[in-house]
């Protein structure tokens, strides 16, 4: 509520493509590589769905269970907001989840609180940045082209010259 959910805006709007928000090129390099590197107890999965929820406070039990009961593999706070600017910068996107707790995955667990999230941050941030590093170096020899780099192409209704000339008087005062 609070993040701005789109670069556009006061007469100028943007209809970028959403249906596919994660770059296959690019999730299929961040896959390799997470899963080239050696990491204790971590287990790497492709693809999922993920929720997007408003934080900062956690889940209510029903909420996710209802979550898993749509299919969801992973509940978090951020990546909706930031795929959908990434989108509109024509920037490709992919997430790179770790998981902090699993909630109602594992009825046996206690449930999520502040300290157990923290101490698997902590766990999770030397993984991250192994990864991030590796793809990193391996976007570096070869950046993928993606479909995402043309999202702009057909996404405004008008001449956008014309529409940004009109905003830019508007903010002038003219």
């Amino acid at each position: 509520k609070e993040r701005p959910l789109t670069f556009f805006g006061k007469g100028l709007c943007a209809h970028v493509p959403f249906a596919y928000p994660i770059a296959p090129e690019l999730a299929d390099i961040v896959y390799k590589c997470a899963s080239g590197i050696e990491m204790k107890d971590v287990n790497v999965h492709k693809g999922g769905t993920y929720v997007c929820m408003e934080g900062p406070q956690f889940s209510t039990r029903a909420e996710s269970l209802l979550h898993r009961s749509w299919g969801a593999n992973v509940i978090g706070m951020t990546n909706s907001t930031e795929a959908r600017l990434a989108m509109e910068a024509e920037i490709a996107y992919a997430t790179l989840a770790m998981v902090t707790d699993y909630d109602c995955w594992r009825e046996e667990e206690e449930e999520v609180n502040v300290a157990d999230v923290i101490t698997y941050l902590k766990k999770n941030a030397a993984n991250a940045q192994k990864i991030v590093a590796a793809v990193v170096t391996e976007l570096g020899k070869s950046p993928p082209k993606c479909a995402v780099h043309d999202a702009l192409k057909f996404a405004f209704l008008g001449d956008v010259n014309v529409l940004a000339k009109e905003e830019h008087k508007k903010s002038l005062g003219a």
